[in-house]
């Protein structure tokens, strides 16, 4: 087996609990479930379930996790307060939940800045105290491990360093495990963070860590910057989901961790799987993943310049700061208008397309490229109209394995308000004249059914085939409807998917160029010959 990182520094993971207050997330319990899973398999050392006792969900969650989970290697935290000012531990309803949720570690919230000491928990400065000294030491006697989250620590600090560090000192002396600086309202910078965590781990010798808001957009800067300061515990979410602009982004704390500082804080192999578990969980999640997102987002390693091509094309370090196969994503050459003879070269051995270092016919591509573009098409975007392309200068013209004669769209206005579309489509295929009528719920819809219903018979592969995706964009023109508009269409079998481009006058005739081009490619990667 592995060995597994050793104690001294944690990755704990909130995306469960501070992740899911981003607006536009609203996670189930089977949601939260497998978020976990997912988490666990990258290899973080803490996950952060919820609020048991506060919200029935989190209740649930932990009920439901102590029978199906199986974690190899987190542990599972469950988050709460403090007990009541006047009050004791041993009796508070609150605390009494954390220690039924039956998860080892307790993550108690403690504030930490005296202005919301008076004013938001309307007690004294020396009652708070008690509270976080109280509660601390009642979980740890009843077995747990304890991790204390400073709320407003670094304003807190600010405005009275005495009392912002008094709460730390009292937290540790009480037997917590980790204190955490947080930077709840996300305004601090790199510079002041560093400043205040050294200053605060030499004033209380406790050990700290850091819970980062993403405000400033430094959240990720100011986890580091932390670290470097003598902090061996990071908070983070995945993909830097949470409240308001979000939280430090596990990914790239951990990637900057193993990669730039050294530090190995996950099990051997799991920086590999960090692609892969962002995508998963963002859709889980229900959001699009980022394409811009450091390491993992699809344009992380994706170049657009010729001049950046040709140096990769020398040396792909030259223009990249990191293998992208180290977090498990790929690099990729973007055809442009941008585009010179590198990137096309490039981009043709990607696509599995040698060019044979031909230099008049990349010449042509790159002129046929640019010629396109500036009549609105795209293929960055689009891979498999780009390896249409490249086929058709290799080959002297268009190789298909269909020809369209005719197609026309019918879209009727009923009395009742319902809308009725029927395509027709005219086809040569195998030299068989086809005529093929269908409907649809839209009138793309019914030209692709009609497509499919002319070629099924003697493409049977074209069964497979499923259009998961399909965006539309006005170009420019003197007004709205008489622009011109590029389509883009994303087509699976299954097993992988590819996107296609089409531009016309008007969006049913660009979506059928996209849609020929989509069932063209996809005949061409099942290995089917346009000759036979």
């Amino acid at each position: 087996m592995t060995a597994e990182p050793d104690d001294s520094f944690h990755v704990f993971d909130t995306t469960l609990r501070d992740g899911a207050q981003r607006e536009g997330i609203n996670l189930t319990v089977a949601d939260k479930l497998t978020i976990a899973r997912h988490l666990d398999d990258f290899g973080v050392g803490f996950i952060e379930g919820g609020w048991p006792g506060a919200n029935p969900r989190d209740t649930e969650f932990f009920a439901r996790a102590a029978k199906e989970l199986d974690l190899k290697h987190a542990t599972l935290v469950a988050f709460g307060a403090t007990r009541r000012a006047g009050a004791k531990a041993a009796e508070d309803p609150q605390v009494k939940a954390l220690l039924e949720s039956g998860a080892p570690v307790i993550t108690l919230v403690a504030k930490s800045h005296d202005r919301h000491v008076e004013l938001a928990l309307r007690t004294t400065l020396e009652e708070n105290l008690a509270m976080v000294g109280d509660t601390v030491s009642y979980l740890v006697s009843q077995g747990r491990r304890v991790f204390v989250d400073c709320e407003h620590f670094f304003d807190g600090y600010k405005a009275n360093a005495a009392y912002a560090t008094s709460v730390v000192r009292t937290a540790h002396d009480a037997g917590a495990s980790v204190v955490v600086l947080c930077d709840t309202n996300g305004g601090m910078l790199p510079a002041q963070v560093q400043a205040v965590t050294g200053l605060v781990l030499a004033d209380t010798g406790a050990r700290l860590g850091i819970h980062a808001q993403d405000d400033t957009g430094c959240a990720v800067a100011n986890t580091l910057a932390a670290v470097d300061a003598g902090a061996t515990h990071v908070q983070c979410t995945a993909n830097g989901y949470g409240e308001r602009v979000g939280n430090s982004n596990l990914f790239p704390v951990v990637a900057a961790l193993e990669l730039k500082h050294g530090r190995r804080v996950l099990p051997e192999g799991a920086l590999g799987e960090m692609t892969r578990i962002s995508h998963a969980i963002a859709e889980v999640v229900n959001l699009p993943p980022s394409t811009h997102q450091p390491y993992v987002g699809v344009s992380a390693f994706a170049h657009k310049a010729g001049l950046h091509a040709s140096a990769i094309k020398v040396d792909p370090d030259l223009y990249q700061h990191i293998d992208p196969e180290r977090v498990g994503n790929t690099m990729r050459m973007l055809v442009s208008d941008m585009a010179g003879r590198a990137s096309i070269e490039l981009k043709g051995r990607e696509l599995g397309i040698d060019l044979g270092e031909d230099r008049e016919l990349v010449g042509r591509v790159v002129a046929r490229v640019k010629e396109r573009e500036l009549k609105g098409y795209t293929y960055e975007a689009a891979d498999a109209s780009f390896a249409l392309l490249l086929r058709s200068e290799i080959n002297g013209g268009p190789q298909r394995f269909f020809r369209t004669e005719s197609w026309r769209v019918i879209t009727e206005d009923r009395p009742d308000g319902t809308h009725a579309n029927e395509a027709t489509v005219k086809m040569w295929a195998k030299g068989e004249r086809i005529v093929a009528t269908a409907e649809g719920n839209g009138p793309v819809n019914a030209l692709d059914r009609a497509l499919l219903s002319a070629l099924e018979r003697i493409y049977p592969k074209l069964a497979e085939f499923a259009l998961v995706d399909y965006k539309v964009r006005i170009l420019e023109g003197t007004s709205g409807t008489d622009s011109t508009t590029r389509v883009l269409i994303t087509t699976t079998d299954g097993e992988a998917e590819w996107s296609t481009v089409g531009v016309a006058d008007n969006v049913i005739a660009a979506s059928w160029q996209a849609l020929d081009d989509a069932y063209a490619y996809g005949l061409l990667r099942a290995g089917l010959d346009p000759q036979e």
